[in-house]
C-alpha cells in the first residue's frame, strides 16, 4: 500500500487545488468503500470550505470550516486525480500503478476555487482505502491515532526513544520497526531501506541495539539517522518534483525515486566495496531485501 512519503506528496499535490476551494457537491457513486460512509456525509460536506489538508501516518486529513475533518485512506489501490476540463492530474507516483478507470471513480470532489470548477477524483479498484468524518478537536481519539508513535519526521523520534521501545525485545528488528506503536507511518520499503543503509539485518533482536544499562548503541543512532533520512529523502524527491511542476500542460509532478534494496533481489548491493547480493527473506509474511554481507 502507499507508503509515508507517496501520502506526503499526495498531499502536496492536493493542498494547492483543495486549500482554500469551497466543496459544490460531494458526489458519492456508491454506498461503501472497505466501510460504509458516514452518515449524511455529503449532507455534512456540502458547501463546506476546505481549511487545510494534513497527514498523520498514512492517513491524510482534510480539514473543513465546520470544524469536521474527513480522514481518507488510500488503502492497496487508491489514489486521487485532479480534473479541470479535459486535463488530468494524478498526484504521486506509485512503486505500483495507480488506476485512472472511471469504472472505479467511487468520490468525486466537486470544487470551486477562485472562479474554476474542478474535480478531485478518488478512484479505489480494490475499495481497500475508506473515508472516515469527525471533529477536529476529537482526532486524538480516533481508534487507529489513539496509539500511534512519532512521526519518523518529528524531533520525537530519537534514539533514545527508540532504545526504551526496543530494551529487552527478542522482536526481530523489521517487526519493531514495522510496529506503529513505535513509530507511526513507516512502511516495508522504507524499513527494508533505512536497515540497509545502518548496515543491520531486519532478522536482527530489536534488543540487541540497547545497553544493559538502557542506552541507545551506536548502532540504534545510526538507525535512527537512517530512518529519518530515508524518510527526509523520499519527501524532498516528491518535494521537489512538485516544486518545478508547472509545466505548459499545467499538470503536477510526481513522486519518484530509486530503491536500494526494496524489490532487487539477485542484484548487486549498492555500498561502496561491498561484494555482496541483495537476498529476500518473508517475515510475518511480508518481503524483507538485505545485503547479507554488509548488514550484520
Amino acid at each position: 500500500m502507499p507508503e509515508l512519503p507517496e501520502v506526503e506528496t499526495v498531499r502536496r499535490g492536493l493542498a494547492p487545488v483543495m486549500e482554500g476551494a469551497r466543496i459544490t457537491r460531494l458526489e458519492l457513486r456508491r454506498g461503501d468503500l472497505r466501510f460504509p460512509f458516514p452518515v449524511d456525509f455529503s449532507v455534512r460536506v456540502d458547501g463546506q470550505t476546505i481549511v487545510s489538508l494534513g497527514r498523520r501516518a498514512k492517513y491524510l486529513l482534510i480539514d473543513l470550516a465546520n470544524g469536521l475533518t474527513i480522514i481518507a485512506h488510500l488503502g492497496m489501490s487508491g489514489s486521487f486525480r485532479i480534473e479541470e476540463g479535459a486535463a488530468v492530474d494524478v498526484p504521486g507516483d506509485f512503486h505500483h500503478p495507480r488506476s485512472k478507470d472511471e469504472k472505479h471513480d467511487h468520490v468525486i470532489f466537486h470544487l470551486a476555487a477562485a472562479g474554476r470548477a474542478l474535480r478531485v477524483i478518488y478512484n479505489d479498484p480494490r475499495r481497500f482505502g475508506f473515508m472516515e468524518l469527525m471533529a477536529r478537536n476529537d482526532l486524538d481519539t480516533y481508534a487507529a491515532f489513539r496509539e500511534l508513535g512519532p512521526e519518523p519526521t518529528g524531533n520525537s523520534l530519537d534514539a533514545d526513544y527508540l532504545s526504551r521501545r526496543f530494551e529487552g525485545k527478542s522482536q526481530p528488528l523489521k517487526g519493531a520497526l514495522l510496529d506503529q506503536k513505535n513509530i507511526a507511518g513507516l512502511g516495508n520499503i522504507y524499513v527494508c531501506e533505512a536497515l540497509w543503509r545502518s548496515h543491520l539485518k531486519p532478522q536482527r533482536a530489536a534488543g540487541t541495539l540497547v545497553t544493559a544499562d538502557g542506552k541507545p548503541k551506536p548502532e540504534l543512532l545510526a538507525l535512527t539517522t537512517a530512518i529519518r533520512d530515508v524518510i527526509a529523502d523520499a519527501i524532498a524527491a516528491g518535494g521537489s518534483s512538485l516544486r518545478d511542476h508547472i509545466r505548459t500542460d499545467g499538470s503536477l509532478g510526481y513522486f519518484q525515486h530509486s530503491f536500494s534494496v526494496y524489490d532487487r533481489e539477485g542484484t548487486a548491493c549498492s555500498t561502496p566495496d561491498c561484494a555482496g547480493t541483495v537476498a529476500r527473506i518473508v517475515q510475518s509474511g511480508r518481503s524483507s531485501f538485505y545485503c547479507d554481507r554488509c548488514q550484520h
